[in-house]
């Protein structure tokens, strides 16, 4: 059993023990050798700009009712995940652990190496790309990062980045709302290198 304590929070067996645990059927393996070594910061909201209904949640375990808003027919049939949400007031779901891959990239490639789901770990954060982020949120991310930054050497500062920096042209988020200038400040204040 793999366990790791950091500002609170607890790591075991790839769980974060404070979270709220809803299992994601989508995920599979990690490929040898599996070292998480990427953090990749995304945004979500469903439907896009709503917040706290609970979609986010039901579409990371493919029970979204797609029926119930026209955004979601696009929705249909899709199969996606993370590792961790974390809504407007903090609040941390994890849905697939770490050693496992989550759903989260898709094409992708960072510092030269394709195939970003089979190395990083996956966090959403309930938002927009222009919609600020809550302090909650951020509060929470911090913890969150450095406790994986212990339970995971490999991934250092260097190596947190947004869905956009990873699918460049593809994707947009966490979108120029996310405050990276004080996120890595905050985590290099905490003491990282």
């Amino acid at each position: 059993m793999e366990k790791f304590e950091q500002l609170g929070l607890t790591v075991i067996d790839g769980w974060i023990e404070q979270a709220q645990r809803l299992p994601s059927p989508n995920c599979n393996q990690r490929p040898e050798p599996s070292e998480i070594s990427l953090l990749v910061i995304h945004n979500i909201s469903l439907p896009p700009g709503q917040f706290g209904g609970g979609q986010v949640q039901d579409f990371f375990c493919n029970k979204l009712d797609c029926d119930e808003h026209p955004y979601f027919e696009q929705l249909r049939d899709v199969c996606v995940s993370a590792h961790l949400f974390i809504d407007r007031d903090g609040q941390l779901i994890q849905f697939v652990p770490f050693h496992q891959r989550a759903w989260h990239a898709g094409v992708s490639e960072f510092g030269g190496r394709a195939e970003c789901n089979d190395y990083s770990v996956g966090i959403e954060l309930e938002g927009t790309d222009h919609d600020a982020y809550t302090s909650a949120q951020y509060r929470q991310l911090t913890r969150v990062t450095q406790a994986l930054m212990q339970a995971y050497p490999a991934l250092t500062r260097r190596r947190i980045c947004g869905h956009q920096d990873i699918a460049p042209g593809r994707k947009t988020d966490p979108g120029p709302a996310f405050d990276w200038r004080n996120f890595l400040a905050t985590l290099a204040h905490d003491g990282d290198q």
